[in-house]
């Protein structure tokens, strides 16, 4: 017998625009102060917030990583089909087989300075390229439930041929080496786990779309 899924229109239906239920002006901040600060920064906060169905939530604590926003570029030579990606030690990464990661480019934004300057400061300091047209990626929240970190991705044209060596700034403790890599090498190394970071796994994976549409 042949079934029929009827759908009723009072619980079926499809958003045409993604809007949140609710916003920044329904939490209330009872007290924000800073826990920790060394090299980075940590806050802990007490709110209460509304709820879907009404009323208050009681007060929460909770700390938060204050990393702030950041910039990323990922390299990619369109003629030999090949991405320019950096390598370099990570403390994040150190329970990995290698702590020593395969990334885009990237940096910290700061106060007062425009996500597109930082990108270009930040591939001239870790790979020696210049770049002057960046294509906008993606703006996204690395990990909102404990850090306030956005990450501003973009994709920058480049001649590969151009770009090696190790860059870096010593005062900053940088020691990145350059790496030109075909995509389909870069794209399998995602799939096996060798790329493992958000940042180049996004940007790789935004890339293959982009090639398979044919608009790269």
């Amino acid at each position: 017998m042949q079934q029929t899924l009827l759908y009723s229109p009072n619980w079926y239906f499809f958003m045409t625009q993604l809007t949140a239920s609710l916003q920044k002006k329904h939490v209330k901040i009872i007290s924000d102060e800073a826990c920790f600060q060394g090299f980075f920064r940590m806050t802990k906060l007490v709110f209460s917030h509304q709820l879907y169905q009404g009323g208050w939530s009681p007060e929460l604590t909770r700390e938060r990583f204050d990393r702030g926003p950041a910039v990323g570029v990922l390299l990619y030579d369109v003629k030999k089909d090949c991405v320019v990606l950096v390598e370099q030690f990570r403390v994040g990464a150190l329970d990995e087989p290698s702590p020593w990661i395969f990334e885009v480019v990237a940096g910290m934004i700061e106060p007062g300075e425009a996500p597109e300057e930082v990108a270009k400061r930040e591939t001239l300091e870790e790979t020696g390229a210049t770049i002057h047209e960046l294509t906008h990626i993606c703006d996204y929240l690395v990990s909102p439930g404990g850090t306030d970190e956005k990450f501003h991705m973009y994709m920058a044209k480049v001649d590969s041929e151009t770009i090696e060596g190790v860059h870096g700034l010593p005062e900053e403790g940088e020691d990145i080496k350059v790496h030109t890599i075909s995509f389909d090498t870069a794209l399998e190394a995602v799939k096996s786990g060798t790329i493992n970071n958000a940042a180049t796994v996004i940007a790789l994976q935004w890339l293959a779309i982009q090639k398979l549409k044919g608009l790269i």
